[in-house]
This record gives structure tokens, C-alpha cells and sequence, in this order.
């Protein structure tokens, strides 16, 4: 059968830069970091930093559904799903007996469920414990809860590939779209880490800053004096339709592709990756015109991606535009690559491309045409990528 082309049709964002598409759009367009000192955690673990979504309330984005013992992760997801088919002009019960596809990606479990548990049974004793939590806390369960909503049959499918979650979620769901498995997805990615544990555990692993000055300055993607990334949280949900949906469209995905790190040499697949989904897109290097990169602020992974993309592009590299998103909302792992898609979509129908926000001193390790306001420019054809920490890669490329 002849693969179909597939559309972006509704986006749904709950960053901490903005909820909702034109709210996200102008907080992504500031030069702003949302980065802020954590104070609820016990003081004797020393000082925390992250990217939170202030003021997120699901009843405000989603009738009829209380947010009561739902984890974070989900609500954010819930919410999300529901404004991309409100962009669309559509509803959740909307799908019913349509058979969606409902494809979500996420890097970590509920850990507010898992401390709340412990912590209830350190105090009270094991006959506390909370088995809800069992169900609740997985990563399949935000995607069900997603079904659950629109009600009747629906094909879900939860993955869980480290940071590329998201992104891999969008890819699958367009690879099953485009070869007619599917008529109508929501997919992509969400995360809710900022609890005590795991935070305090990506502080000792040297994933998240313990520096309390000047917070919002901690996250500085490929500059010369960025330290480590800032853990953010969030969710993106796209809908995607074939190309002939009566529905208008903000991109399309022309090709995905993914490849895990061998041991000795890391981001060698991040290479693979973007290569081989280029070539899927049956695009050329010469056709990218911007760049939407992982770049989460570390010091080694900014440089090993960097590397791959100057491996890719070869001298031509410098005349890309290239954005990172993290020195804005930090960095929602299995929700940074879905973000990162339809903030993308959104920068080609809208001519424009956000700052990286905390760029200010070249990194010579790092040559890409960055810019720390935003710029106007029109552009047709993007490449996303990401990368987990476990090795994997994820690529997509879009076009307008």
C-alpha cells in the first residue's frame, strides 16, 4: 500500500512557558527562562531548581473530570489531548467509534504516587499502603486514562524510551497513519518529575543543578559556561491526520527514524538517527532550513550532539538556524521531544523561531547558528531530534 502523507491537525501544550497554543506561543517567543528555586523539598538535602507549570488546574481545561487521585503526569496529558482536538475543532468524546490511535510517551512513572506511598507506610505502617498506586503510577496508564475519556474502543500504547518518549510516541503514531492503520492519533509525550524523589537522586547524578544563584540562569544550552540541564515538566499532544483530512494543517512529518548510542561512542546514533530520517523524509541536507535540537544545557551532551550535527551537514551547518527550548521551560524528558514538534509546527506556519534563551558565549565545541532573541525567518523543512540518557535517539522531520 502506498504511504500516505500525514498532517499535524491540533496541538495541545502545558509547558511552564505557557498552557494552550497562542499562551505557549508568546511565552516561547520571550526571551525568558522559567527556572525557579524548589523550596518544598527538606532542606537538608540542599537547594533545588526546576521548570514548573504554574497555576495548572485540569478542571480548567477539561469538563466534567476531576483531577482527584489522578497522577500529575496524566492531567497534564488529559489536558493537552483536550486542547490539540480543541484546536481542531473536535472533542475527546468527539472519537468515539472512530477507533483513535492514543499514543503516549513518558521518561519516568508517577513518583508522587510511589512517595506518597512510602511515606504513608514509613508513618503508618505497612496495612497503609496505597495499591491504587500500582495501576495509577505507570507510564500505560496515562494513555488509558486518555481512552477511557473518549470512551469505547480505542488502540493505546504507552512507550517509555527514556527522554526520546514523546518524540518516539509522534514518530510511531505518524509510521501507523501514514500506512493507513489508523485515520485520526493523538500522540506525544508528558512528565511530571518534580517530586523529592526523583529529583533529589538527578541531583547526585550530576542531571540537575544545586547552584541557588540566579536560578533562572542555571539551564544554558551550548553556551561556554553551561554546567548541567534543569529538570522541567510538561506535555504536548499533537493530532495527526492523513493528508487528506478535511481539517487544515500546521506541518507535515515526512520521516522518523531512531538509533541507540554504542557504549564507546556516544551520540554516534543521534548521527544514525538523523540520517536515516532524512532519508525516510525523501528530503536532502541542502533542504533543511532549521534545526530544533535537543540541547539540554550539559556540558557533554550539547557538545556529542553538536558533533553529530556537524558530522550531518558538514560546513553548511552555520547557515542553519538552530534552537534548544530548555534555557525557556528546562528539560521535561519524555515530554522535551513532543514540545519540541509542535513548537516546530507552530515556528513554520508562523514564519519565526524562538530564542535559546541563557545563550550568550560561543562555545567553539559547539558551532551552530544559535540566537538568544527570537528571529523572524521563513523556513519550510525542520529537523527534531532527541536524545535519552540510556543512548537512545530520536528524529523527525517536518515539513510546511
Amino acid at each position: 500500500m502506498k504511504r500516505r502523507r500525514v498532517k499535524i491537525t491540533g496541538l495541545g501544550f502545558v509547558t511552564p512557558a505557557g498552557i494552550g497554543k497562542e499562551e505557549f506561543w508568546r511565552g516561547i517567543l520571550e526571551p525568558v527562562s522559567r527556572v525557579t528555586a524548589k523550596k518544598n523539598y527538606p532542606e537538608e538535602a540542599g537547594p533545588f531548581v526546576a521548570a514548573e507549570v504554574k497555576g495548572f488546574k485540569l478542571e480548567d481545561y477539561v469538563r466534567d473530570v476531576s483531577s482527584k487521585r489522578m497522577p500529575r503526569h496524566t492531567q497534564f496529558a488529559v489536558a493537552a489531548a483536550a486542547l490539540a482536538l480543541a484546536d481542531a475543532g473536535l472533542t475527546l468524546t468527539s472519537l468515539r467509534g472512530q477507533l483513535p490511535l492514543v499514543m503516549i510517551g513518558a521518561s519516568l512513572m508517577d513518583f508522587g504516587s510511589i512517595n506518597k506511598g512510602v511515606d504513608i507506610i514509613v508513618r503508618k505502617g505497612v496495612v497503609n499502603g496505597l495499591p491504587s498506586s500500582v495501576f495509577s503510577a505507570s507510564v500505560s496508564s496515562i494513555g488509558g486514562t486518555i481512552g477511557e475519556l473518549i470512551g469505547g474502543t480505542t488502540r493505546t500504547l504507552a512507550l517509555q524510551s527514556a527522554c526520546c518518549a514523546g518524540l518516539d510516541a509522534i514518530g510511531h503514531a505518524y509510521d501507523m497513519v501514514a500506512n493507513g492503520e489508523a485515520e485520526i492519533a493523538l500522540c506525544g509525550g508528558t512528565e511530571a518529575p518534580l517530586y523529592f524523589h526523583p529529583m533529589l537522586e538527578l541531583k547526585m547524578a550530576g542531571l540537575a543543578p544545586g547552584n541557588p544563584v540566579n536560578p533562572e540562569r542555571q539551564c544554558r544550552p551550548f553556551d561556554l559556561w553551561r554546567t548541567t540541564g534543569v529538570i522541567g515538566e510538561g506535555a504536548c499532544v499533537l493530532l495527526l491526520e492523513p493528508e487528506d483530512s478535511p481539517r487544515p494543517g500546521y506541518a507535515c512529518i515526512e520521516g522518523y527514524s531512531f538509533a541507540s548510542d554504542p557504549l564507546d561512542d556516544p551520540g554516534a546514533g543521534l548521527y544514525d538517527a538523523m540520517k536515516l530520517a532524512v532519508a525516510n523524509a525523501g528530503v536532502s541536507i541542502s533542504q533543511i532550513d532549521c534545526i530544533n535540537a535537543w540541547g539540554p544545557g550539559h556540558k557533554i551532551v550539547d557538545q556529542a550532539e553538536a558533533k553529530a550535527l556537524r558530522r550531518l551537514f558538514g560546513e553548511g551547518l552555520m547557515d542553519i538556524p538552530v534552537v534548544s527550548l530548555k534555557g525557556a521551560i528546562g528539560n521535561p524528558l519524555g515530554a522535551g521531544g513532543a514540545i519540541q514538534v509542535g513548537c516546530a509546527a507552530l515556528c513554520m506556519e508562523r514564519s519565526a523561531i524562538p530564542p535559546t534563551v541563557n545563550w550568550q558565549y560561543p562555545d567553539p565545541a559547539c558551532p551552530l547558528n544559535l540566537s538568544a532573541q527570537a528571529r523572524y525567518i521563513t523556513h519550510r523543512t525542520t529537523l527534531v531530534d532527541a536524545h535519552g540518557l540510556s543512548g537512545t535517539n530520536t528524529c523527525l522531520v517536518l515539513t510546511r
